[in-house]
């Protein structure tokens, strides 16, 4: 049986996600036109599915140019620049070193579609040599990268705008704003939620990058370690040297959501996660359930991400806000208030940006503050999801009560046991009893969030940096 606020907060994802059919197709409108004359050179790092949308847009945004692409899989590059050319002004370089993008002074903006763990060195070095940024999510493949992402940006004055467009829906604007004037009351939960189905990936195979694959190039900064899955591209977001699970991959954009609508500027005083992966074996390594909670002291937020069937919201995903006069849902492309009895009161409205254009008008401005998703709001989203994930990575296989004992240990403003329960139907709902197959629970770690370290925990403030392969180092704090 459903409780009454898994019943709501159902009820309040599903109506928020039935409004943006409109806003969704509006956000995807022609961008503005720069009022500026000047025209941008700008390059694409990365060229898989995402750094091949990149390259497709930036050869037709206004005020740019496309002069090259970059990936250490050169066939796709190839095939990237192929398409991006037909709407390019002039040709369209190929490189396979992103060395060479970086060195090229003509070379104004820099997309940077990587996987995740080229993304914080692709950017730094971009910015030390005078370029701006535009940075898929997660901006960071830990904590201290995102950091000094950050630290990179102020120091040489550079835009760094980040991948998650949802922050350029108007709908969600307006919600924050109504939030921010206090008229959703007191805000003490916040919840990201991403049911995005996945498959199996596979059995550990002994695999071998493509032939036009650089493996040194496109490991960078990871270690060139064996290929045990069967698809190169892709699936490395489920191994931990190179990804972050999907709720790095995904619920970031939701967790980003949740942290502009809360107006939080520091990441939580302490966090849990649990969860595992389950309904298959396959070579991956990151859970496909997973929840995270963060405790916040005055609000908690949770993070709540499926990766087996939610058959009633097997597309969609979202973020849910409960104040003391109701709620509010955004679902990216819709955004609604509602009463304390889930009853929609109305949509909110507010005009779109094309993200890329409203990147392009920051960097004609060189105003960061016109961004609607600056470095520093990417870094506190994606730190979310690295603080859930270290949590889970230090955990252990336990009982389901056990799991409820360590949640009820810590204060939190949320009825994590609703939510604990939630999780178990829906695993018992995909034939997994977790009474038989045990999830791993994480332990609470206390944070600071001023120093960006964990309190009294050694073995989890090894896990807020890596070891680099040389010469893929990313800069200390000293040497950003």
């Amino acid at each position: 049986m459903l409780t009454r606020r898994q019943f709501l907060e159902d009820s309040i994802l599903a109506t928020t996600a039935a409004l943006a059919g409109p806003a969704l197709a509006a956000s995807a409108a022609e961008p503005k036109k720069s009022s500026a004359n000047e025209r941008l050179s700008v390059a694409v790092i990365g060229t898989g599915s995402r750094g091949g949308w990149h390259a497709s847009v930036f050869a037709r945004q206004p005020g740019c140019d496309l002069v090259a692409v970059c990936d250490a899989d050169k066939t796709r590059a190839e095939k990237a620049a192929a398409s991006a050319s037909r709407h390019a002004s002039g040709k369209v370089h190929v490189y396979q070193d992103l060395r060479r993008i970086i060195d090229d002074k003509s070379i104004d903006v820099v997309s940077i579609a990587t996987c995740n763990h080229w993304h914080a060195l692709a950017a730094i070095w971009a910015m030390q040599a005078g370029k701006d940024v535009y940075l898929e999510k997660p901006v960071s493949h830990n904590i201290s990268e995102g950091r000094r992402i950050v630290q990179a940006a102020r120091k040489y004055k550079r835009i760094c705008q980040v991948g998650t467009q949802y922050r350029s829906d108007g709908t969600c604007k307006a919600a924050a704003r109504f939030m921010a004037e206090g008229k959703l009351g007191k805000v003490t939960l916040a919840r990201s939620i991403t049911y995005k189905g996945r498959r199996s990936i596979g059995p550990v195979v002994e695999g071998k990058p493509p032939a036009s694959v650089d493996y040194n190039l496109w490991a960078g900064p990871a270690p060139m370690s064996p290929i045990t899955r069967k698809q190169f591209h892709y699936d490395w977001h489920w191994f931990w040297e190179t990804g972050n699970g999907d709720i790095g991959n995904s619920d970031v954009h939701r967790a980003d959501l949740v942290r502009f609508g809360l107006g939080v500027t520091k990441l939580p005083r302490a966090t849990m996660s649990y969860g595992g992966r389950f309904g298959y074996t396959d070579s991956a390594q990151t859970p496909n359930t997973q929840v995270a909670v963060h405790d916040f002291g005055d609000v908690t937020v949770v993070q709540e991400v499926r990766g087996l069937a939610t058959p009633k919201f097997h597309k969609q995903g979202g973020a849910i806000f409960t104040g003391s006069e109701g709620y509010i849902g955004m679902a990216g492309g819709s955004s609604a208030q509602f009463d304390r009895d889930g009853k929609l009161i109305e949509k909110f409205t507010g005009e779109s940006d094309d993200h890329f254009g409203n990147f392009i008008e920051a960097v004609h401005r060189r105003d960061r503050d016109h961004l609607n998703a600056e470095i520093f709001g990417g870094h506190l989203a994606a730190g979310l999801c690295h603080l859930g994930n270290i949590s889970y990575r230090l955990g252990q296989q336990a009982a389901p009560q056990e799991i409820l004992d360590q949640l009820a240990s810590h204060k939190l403003l949320d009825d994590a046991k609703d939510t604990f329960e939630r999780t178990k139907k829906h695993l018992a709902d995909n034939g997994v009893a977790i009474d038989k197959t045990r999830l791993t629970m994480g332990p609470w770690l206390r944070f600071d969030p001023d120093k960006e370290q964990f309190v009294g925990n050694a073995a989890a403030d090894a896990m807020l940096t890596r070891e680099y392969r040389k010469p893929f180092v990313v800069p200390t704090e000293s040497d950003v």
